[in-house]
């Protein structure tokens, strides 16, 4: 009787797994959801172990279209079970609610197509590419972190 109590508890809990699938909810769940573990349910990170703080900084990253890639191919960004418009509305989110004042004047909200063709090409050398975006950043006056 045990064993078979267990194995429907197992059952629904696969059954409700996928029936839950991605795409859960509003950009701020999915960011509850998919992105809070590493990043904190704040934006702080944890950059000790090389998550960095969101807060009063990402917004600087799309003033510059290496940048702007960067958020959508970074590989937790670029390989999570969101839909391309699921996750350009989590990543406009992010923005808008952890560096709105950092966002360029006239700045494009990332749409789906754009997240589609930028995960086509996922970053192969992230730490780098995130050191080139930050230099350039650097260079403009600006220290995002």
């Amino acid at each position: 009787m045990k064993t078979a109590s267990i194995a429907w508890a197992l059952a629904l809990a696969i059954g409700a797994g996928a029936a839950w699938g991605a795409g859960v909810g509003s950009p701020a769940k999915n960011y509850r959801l998919y992105c809070s573990g590493c990043h904190r349910a704040d934006a702080a990170g944890n950059p000790g172990v090389g998550v960095p703080d969101m807060r009063n900084r990402i917004g600087d990253f799309v003033k510059v279209p290496e940048g702007r890639a960067f958020l959508v191919q970074v590989p937790g960004t670029s390989q999570s079970p969101l839909d391309d418009a699921e996750t350009a509305a989590l990543i406009n989110w992010v923005l808008a609610t952890y560096s709105a004042r950092e966002l360029p004047p006239g700045f494009a909200p990332y749409t789906a197509q754009e997240v589609a063709q930028l995960r086509a090409h996922p970053l192969v050398d992230v730490p780098g590419q995130r050191a080139r975006v930050l230099q350039q950043l650097h260079e403009m006056g600006l220290n995002p972190g």
